[in-house]
């Protein structure tokens, strides 16, 4: 399955979250899409609940369904509890990195803003979005003044927004260090990570 590129305000309203950043539809239109979704209702089978627990994580990284079960096998070889590695991986992705730290408005825009080389590591140009960072790594972004220029605009909307605590942000630089490690308690995405789990274990 190909990454989505699709209308965002149908995937909110699919799911009655915001995955993607919310607008004004989402709130006129609070109900599921389509003709009968007003009046839909209909009861969901614990596969279709593991599975639409599933979607909402991999659209929220924006991950194809290739490289969400990629990272999912990698977390289940790893040692610790399935769940919280998996998260921590698609975390520690630099492209969410680049997100979490405000540098980008929304995860697609982070994700470009890493593939079309504007972004640093540890001295580095990296322009892979999936690269994991570390502890100890510093995230800067790219001297250039186009470079600069989109971070600065980004960081003044997303001012507001937290930075977790596991990176610490130098807006002045335009750098941020990872502190240490992404734990449970750092994410908080609103999606029931264990029934992936038992979804993936069927």
């Amino acid at each position: 399955m190909a990454r989505y590129t699709g209308p965002t305000t149908r995937i909110n309203r699919r799911f009655g979250m915001s995955i993607f950043p919310p607008n004004k539809a989402q709130d006129r239109k609070p109900h599921p899409p389509g003709q009968h979704g007003p009046r839909l209702r209909r009861k969901l089978s614990d596969y279709s609940i593991g599975l639409n627990e599933k979607q909402k994580l991999r659209y929220l990284y924006g991950l194809t369904e290739k490289q969400f079960r990629s990272t999912f096998e990698k977390a289940k070889s790893k040692r610790g509890v399935t769940g919280e590695v998996f998260v921590q991986m698609l975390e520690k992705r630099l492209d969410a990195v680049i997100y979490s730290i405000g540098f980008a408005k929304t995860r697609r825009q982070a994700r470009q803003f890493v593939t079309h080389g504007h972004v640093k590591v540890n001295g580095h140009k990296v322009d892979i979005p999936s690269f994991s960072v570390s502890s100890g790594d510093v995230v800067e972004v790219k001297e250039a003044t186009s470079s600069r220029q989109l971070a600065t605009r980004a960081l003044e909307d997303t001012r507001i927004r937290t930075v977790p605590l596991w990176l610490t942000r130098n807006e002045d630089a335009l750098t941020a260090s990872v502190s240490r490690e992404p734990t449970a308690d750092d994410i908080e995405t609103g999606i029931n990570v264990q029934l992936i789990v038992e979804f993936y274990s069927r």
